[in-house]
């Protein structure tokens, strides 16, 4: 039996990566289970998988937690000096899902213990890359990704060296939009952008995918992933969603990973790495019914956000974290009805215009930066 904590429990990624251990509950053991404020939720998943602890990011939470769990032996704790110590806890594997840049500090502290991160954590890697992936080597950590376009990377790549690597391609579906005009996009609605064709996602991932910056991100935590320089990485739009990623060599040969538009399988394959699982799939994927899959290059002038993460990881050092916080808060005024679909990657681009922080040397200077970046895109919507 392994044990496993899961650092966003309520997410969809947190509900998809229970799902796999409900029905395989001889297998593990949890250890922690984390939400944001949902404290009645939480606290009926601890409960039915005995956690040792569940704790919520919002400290206001705390009381209704605690009454949540009455009567049953296991810990309730609140805020982020909770989530941090709840992530510290020794556990086999834990599952980093914290949406957004909240979850870079849980994140590092299960780096720290040494064993196995499953990250879906992008913003983190995003944000933190080089102080990130130093902690990983400095404490001999395993470090696994959840993002389908990675976990395709990752198994694409296994038993081969980067050495002979001449193209990594993300693929992305091009979101709700990909076929709306300009004039068209900057009428899009948060319901419109939130209702991604393919996957079922938050919706702050759900807007990212609409804006073409996920993938943007994406690009970057690729970068710091596998090392092959930027000048070997790519993206290329496919609709179908069914090719994840693909790695091409020098031989010519090119590897890609294929299967059904269902987070449960990276999640599968991180929890059973480096074996395989069984999961419990109703869509198998079938090509003969699919008939055709398409490809298209990004246009970067109605998605600009590709070019601007491209931009921010040639520049390296804190710079990705400021596209990540701008692109946090101006995600957050869209989805409140603030500013308009095309405003995102706009005010994204004005705060990188604007704000060039020093090169980051450790998670706190991360932090700074990350708070500086957000403080200059609030100000730059006139909320403060």
């Amino acid at each position: 039996m392994r044990s496993i904590s899961i650092l966003g429990a309520t997410g969809s990624i947190g509900a998809s990566t229970l799902d796999l251990v409900r029905r395989n509950r001889d297998q593990w053991r949890v250890v922690a289970l984390t939400a944001n404020g949902n404290a009645v939720a939480l606290a009926e998943l601890a409960r039915e998988f005995g956690a040792q602890i569940a704790v919520c990011a919002e400290e206001a939470a705390l009381p209704a937690l605690r009454d949540a769990l009455a009567g049953t032996s296991i810990e309730a704790a609140a805020g982020p000096q909770a989530l941090v110590e709840a992530a510290s806890r020794s556990a086999d594997l834990t599952m980093a899902a914290i949406v957004g840049c909240a979850g870079l500090a849980p994140t590092m502290a299960a780096i720290e213990q040494g064993r196995t991160v499953a990250l879906a954590n992008k913003e983190a890697l995003v944000s933190a890359g080089e102080v990130m992936l130093a902690a990983v080597k400095r404490c001999g950590t395993t470090l696994l990704p959840v993002d389908s376009e990675h976990n395709a990377i990752f198994q694409c790549l296994s038993g081969n060296s980067t050495d002979h690597v001449r193209w990594i391609t993300l693929t992305a579906s091009g979101g709700p939009f990909r076929d709306w005009t300009l004039e068209q996009l900057q009428t899009a609605t948060p319901a419109l952008a939130i209702k991604h064709p393919n996957w079922s996602m938050g919706a702050k991932i759900s807007v990212d995918s609409a804006s073409m910056m996920n993938k943007g991100l994406e690009f970057i935590e690729a970068y710091h992933l596998f090392p092959v320089g930027l000048e070997r990485l790519r993206i290329i739009v496919h609709p179908q969603s069914i090719i994840h990623s693909m790695v091409e060599y020098h031989d010519g040969s090119t590897l890609a990973q294929l299967g059904p538009s269902d987070m449960r399988v990276p999640i599968a394959s991180c929890l059973a790495w480096p074996q395989r699982m069984e999961t419990p799939l109703s869509d198998k994927l079938d090509l003969a019914a699919i008939g055709e899959l398409t490809f298209r290059a990004p246009d970067e002038i109605r998605f600009p956000a590709t070019r601007l993460a491209r931009e921010a990881a040639h520049a390296g050092g804190g710079v990705p974290a400021v596209l990540n916080a701008a692109n946090e808060i101006a995600v957050a005024a869209f989805l409140a009805g603030g500013i308009g679909f095309t405003r995102i990657p706009a005010l994204v681009e004005e705060v990188l215009g604007a704000y060039t922080p020093a090169r980051p040397t450790h998670i706190e200077d991360v932090h700074a930066v990350d708070a500086e970046a957000r403080r200059r895109a609030a100000a730059l919507l006139e909320l403060v």
